[in-house]
C-alpha cells in the first residue's frame, strides 16, 4: 500500500541495449504481461498483508473464491519487518490456491524519506537469501523488487536504484518477471518512473520487467488517470497498476475510472488491501471475514470491472498448458472508403497464438492517406469462434459478427499511421481467418 497510509492508517555516445534473454515463465511481449505459453495474463486480485500478520493463511483461499487470480504477498526483509523467511509456504499457498503469487518486500517504503527504511540493494539482499524458494517458480511467481522504494525526497534517485537493483537481480540469476514500483511513495507525481521507464526496461537484459504506478490521491481525478495510462500505452511500457484505494472522499483516488480504464486497456490491478489496516476503511474484509465485506471490498469484488466479473484464472493452473503456435499467413484486408474520396482506413486480422478450443488474435489498424480522427472494424467469424477478451478496443458481438471500436487514445492516426488492438476467443477446432473492414467513423 500506500506505505505510509499503512503505517499511519497502516560527449555523444549510443548506448545499444544487449539481447534479451529467451525469456522464462510470465513475461512481457508488446506492453503486456504473457504466461509461458504466450497466453495474455490479466492481474485482478488484492494484496495481503502476510508480514505482519503470518497466522491468516486463510486468506489465500478467501480471496480465491471471491474470484481473485493474483495475490501480491507483504513480506520483510528483517530491518523493518520479519524477516520473512516462510517464502516457500507463500508460494505453495498461492498455487495450491490457484493464483499468481506476486512477492514484494515492504522494508523499502518510502526510502529517503523514511530514515528507517531499506534500500533496493538491500533488499536484493534478501531476495538472494530467498533463491532456493524462487528458482523454478517463474510460471507462478512475480518478484516485485521493493514496496515504493523512494518517498518524496530527491525521488531523482530512483532511476539508478531501480536500475542496480534490476541489474543485480538478474546478475544472481533470477529469471522471474520483476516488477518494480514508482517513487514518490508509489504514486510518480514527479512523473520520474513515466519520463524514465525505457532506461528502467533497458537496464534489465531479460526484457523482462514490469513497471507499478500505486493510485491514490494523486489520482483523484479521471484526467489525471487516463493521462498517465496513456503514457505508458502509447509506448507500449508494460504497466500494472499495483496498488490503489476507495475513494472514500472526494479527493480520494477516483476509483471507479482505474477499474474502468485497466478493463477497457487490459491492464492488470491489484487493490489495497485484504484486511489489517490500522485505518480499517481501506479493509476489504473486517477482520479478515470473508462473509463480512465491507464496501469497498464488495465494489472491487462484485462491482462493474471487478474482480469476479473480468478475472480470468492463469493457463498453467488448468492442467492444460497450451502449445503456442504461430500463424504467419496474413489474410486478406479490405478498404473502405467514405462518401466523397474522404480518409480510410483497412484492418489486418492475424491469429497469433492458437490451441485446443481457443486461440488469440491481433488486428492491425492502418490509416490511408488522410489521417483519421476514429475507426470501427467488423468482421464475422464463420467457424462459431466467440470473444472472450479484448484489450485497446471497445468489442462488440451480434451473434457471428464481431465490431470494434477505438479506444480515447489510439483513434487518431496519422497518414499511413497504424495501431493494433486484441483479443482471445474460443474456438470450435476450425478457425479459418475471416476478412476484416475497417471504416472511419
Amino acid at each position: 500500500m500506500l506505505g505510509a497510509a499503512l503505517l499511519a492508517v497502516a560527449g555523444f555516445a549510443v548506448t545499444v541495449p544487449p539481447q534479451a534473454q529467451a525469456a522464462v515463465g510470465l513475461h512481457t511481449s508488446g506492453g503486456r504481461i504473457l504466461e509461458a505459453n504466450g497466453q495474455p495474463f490479466v492481474m485482478r486480485g488484492v494484496n495481503h498483508p502476510h508480514v505482519w500478520f503470518t497466522g491468516r493463511t486463510n486468506s489465500f483461499a478467501d480471496v480465491k473464491a471471491l474470484g481473485a487470480n493474483t495475490v501480491r504477498v507483504v513480506l520483510g526483509t528483517g530491518k523493518r519487518w520479519g524477516p520473512s523467511t516462510d517464502t516457500a509456504d507463500v508460494i505453495a499457498l498461492c498455487k495450491q490456491h490457484r493464483m499468481i503469487c506476486v512477492l514484494e518486500v515492504h522494508d523499502t517504503t518510502g526510502y529517503g524519506e523514511e530514515g528507517a527504511a531499506a534500500s533496493l540493494d538491500e533488499a536484493v539482499d534478501y531476495w538472494i537469501t530467498q533463491k532456493s524458494a524462487l528458482v523454478g517458480q517463474e510460471n507462478h511467481v512475480v518478484i516485485n523488487i521493493g514496496n515504493e522504494p523512494i518517498g518524496n525526497v530527491n525521488a531523482a534517485q530512483w532511476t539508478d536504484a531501480t536500475a542496480n537493483a534490476i541489474r543485480k537481480m538478474r546478475t544472481n540469476g533470477f529469471q522471474h518477471l520483476l516488477m518494480v514500483d514508482g517513487p514518490n511513495w508509489g504514486q510518480d507525481w514527479q512523473y520520474v518512473m513515466r519520463d524514465n521507464a525505457q532506461t528502467i526496461l533497458d537496464a534489465d537484459g531479460r526484457r523482462n520487467t514490469v513497471l507499478s504506478i500505486h493510485m491514490y490521491a494523486v489520482f483523484n481525478t479521471a484526467s489525471s488517470i487516463i493521462d498517465y495510462l496513456n503514457r505508458f500505452q502509447a509506448n507500449n511500457w508494460p504497466l500494472v497498476i499495483g496498488e490503489f484505494g476507495w475513494q472514500f472522499a472526494s479527493n480520494e483516488v477516483d476509483h471507479e475510472t482505474i477499474l474502468a480504464e485497466a478493463q477497457a486497456r487490459g491492464l492488470g490491478y491489484l487493490g489495497w488491501s485484504w484486511s489489517g489496516n490500522t485505518d480499517p476503511i481501506l479493509d476489504m474484509a473486517t477482520d479478515f471475514d470473508p462473509n463480512r465485506l465491507t464496501t469497498w471490498g464488495q465494489r472491487i469484488f462484485n462491482g462493474p470491472n471487478g474482480i469476479k466479473a473480468t478475472a480470468k484464472e492463469a493457463t498453467i493452473y488448468s492442467g492444460t498448458q497450451p502449445t503456442s503456435t504461430t500463424t504467419t499467413t496474413t489474410p486478406p484486408t479490405t478498404t473502405t472508403t467514405t462518401p466523397g474520396g474522404g480518409p480510410t482506413c483497412t484492418a489486418t486480422y492475424t491469429v497469433v497464438n492458437q490451441w485446443q478450443g481457443g486461440f488469440q488474435g491481433e488486428v492491425r489498424v492502418t490509416a490511408g492517406t488522410s489521417a483519421i480522427r476514429s475507426w470501427t472494424v467488423t468482421w464475422t467469424h464463420a467457424d462459431g469462434q466467440a470473444v472472450t477478451n479484448a484489450w485497446n478496443a471497445t468489442v462488440t458481438s451480434n451473434g457471428s459478427t464481431v465490431t470494434a471500436r477505438n479506444m480515447s487514445y489510439n483513434g487518431n492516426l496519422a497518414a499511413g499511421g497504424s495501431t493494433t488492438f486484441g483479443f482471445t476467443a474460443s474456438s470450435r477446432g476450425t478457425n479459418s481467418t475471416p476478412t476484416a473492414s475497417c471504416t472511419v467513423s
